[in-house]
């Protein structure tokens, strides 16, 4: 983890309601740079609505999200202009989707999705577009011989992975992730893993990952949140709350993994 004296992202007595359905109350954190954070529960708990006001996709009724700009200032991304969230959404943050055609374009090539956001940015020289995006391939594990190639023509575990060159393209700083290896096999749920934990360490990069899978918490998450009926009841390091959970629903939870 980098080092730092203000945290990246804070969230300060988050809540959000459906009617007089409380879906969020009171969720309060703080994520630090280079840090991953795993937000655990079972579903209903809440954790997508927390991960989608983290990103500014869900308004908050109550509390603050407030993000570190480029000048250490740390800013609530709710009173941002829809122009500041969006530069915001391809620049310092990025998102991957549980499936992967929700945050993909299936019928343009890969290359074309890897550089989309990069050409956002101004960026057009064919050339070292297509460079760029070929490198990124090899660093997802996709033979660059498929940079032509309509992500529609990939495996599941390919397009996941293409997701993620995609967003890792413009070096955020922050990234988002919605149960990325959910669906998967299992072979191809560790070799995903594997590289995402290896991003994540090689980049730096701070991670706010939603997972039912207690498994995928203990092996990215340097910390963790436990979620129940939309309340944050339990959080801190991820063994610690793994290996001596205080709350009983966390009990229940690891217990239920532990199970025969």
């Amino acid at each position: 983890m980098t080092l730092s004296h203000t945290p990246l992202l804070r969230a300060a007595g988050v809540g959000k309601r459906y009617g007089s359905q409380t879906a969020l109350q009171e969720a309060s954190f703080e994520l630090w740079p280079g840090e991953v954070l795993a937000i655990v529960g079972e579903s209903g708990s809440g954790k997508t609505t927390l991960l989608n006001t983290l990103a500014a996709r869900l308004r908050p009724d109550e509390g603050q999200i407030l993000f570190q700009g480029r000048d250490g200032a740390l800013q609530d991304v709710h009173t941002m202009s829809q122009a500041q969230q969006r530069l915001l959404a391809r620049t310092d943050w990025g998102f991957v989707h549980q499936h992967a055609a929700d945050g993909l374009r299936m019928d343009v090539s890969a290359g074309a999705n890897v550089c989309e956001r990069l050409m956002g940015l101004g960026q057009r020289h064919y050339g070292e577009l297509r460079t760029q995006a070929e490198e990124w391939l090899r660093r997802v594990e996709i033979d660059p011989i498929r940079i032509d190639d309509a992500p529609r023509t990939f495996s599941g575990g390919m397009r996941q992975r293409l997701q993620i060159a995609r967003n890792l393209v413009t070096q955020p700083r922050l990234v988002f992730m919605d149960e990325p290896t959910s669906g998967l096999d299992v072979s191809v749920q560790a070799r995903l893993l594997d590289l995402l934990r290896q991003l994540t360490q090689q980049m730096q990069l701070a991670v706010v990952i939603v997972t039912h899978d207690l498994a995928v918490a203990r092996l990215l998450a340097h910390r963790m949140v436990v979620m129940q009926r939309g309340r944050i009841v339990e959080s801190g390091l991820t063994d610690q709350v793994l290996d001596d959970p205080q709350h009983p629903y966390t009990q229940l939870l690891v217990a239920s993994v532990l199970q025969p």
